[in-house]
Formats: C-alpha cells, sequence, structure tokens
C-alpha cells in the first residue's frame, strides 16, 4: 500500500514537471515539519532537485512522501491527502 501511495505522489510530480503543459515552479507541496507553525510548511517546485523513489530531495533536505499533505497547481488542490 505504502508503495502504491509513493508512486502515486512521484508520477504525480513527475508529470507535472515534464509534461509541456505545466510549469514546474508553479507547484507548492505542503508537508507535515514538527515544531513549524501547524506543524506545516511547503516548498515550491523550484526547489526541488529531484523526485526520488520514497522522497523528495530539495535544497534544504528530503521530504518524505508520507509527510506530504497537499500538492497545488496554480492554486488550485490538485492532491489531498483528507480526500
Amino acid at each position: 500500500m505504502l508503495v502504491e501511495f509513493c508512486n502515486m505522489i512521484s508520477d504525480l510530480l513527475n508529470k507535472l514537471k515534464w509534461h509541456p503543459e505545466y510549469e514546474f515552479k508553479k507547484v507548492i507541496i505542503f508537508f507535515v515539519s514538527r515544531g513549524m507553525p501547524d506543524d506545516q510548511d511547503f516548498v515550491t517546485g523550484k526547489e526541488i532537485k529531484n523526485i526520488g523513489e520514497k522522497f523528495l530531495e530539495t535544497e534544504k533536505g528530503y521530504i518524505p512522501y508520507h509527510r506530504i499533505i497537499k500538492i497545488e497547481y496554480e492554486g488550485k488542490v490538485i492532491y489531498s491527502k483528507k480526500c
């Protein structure tokens, strides 16, 4: 089940990054970050260095997919863990 979840998020992010219809810099990824206000933080597509098998690599560190709670594109929610 976790593998399917990871594949779904990485597939979505790869589509946003490589498909010519999308601009990856318009992606905002919200994730659980203990110690931050509301235990949440975010990164933009511009900050992502690598879309790995089980995590994102950013300029500041790594974000495991299970911590991602929401993905927006152009201000619209395209993925939400609460759905």
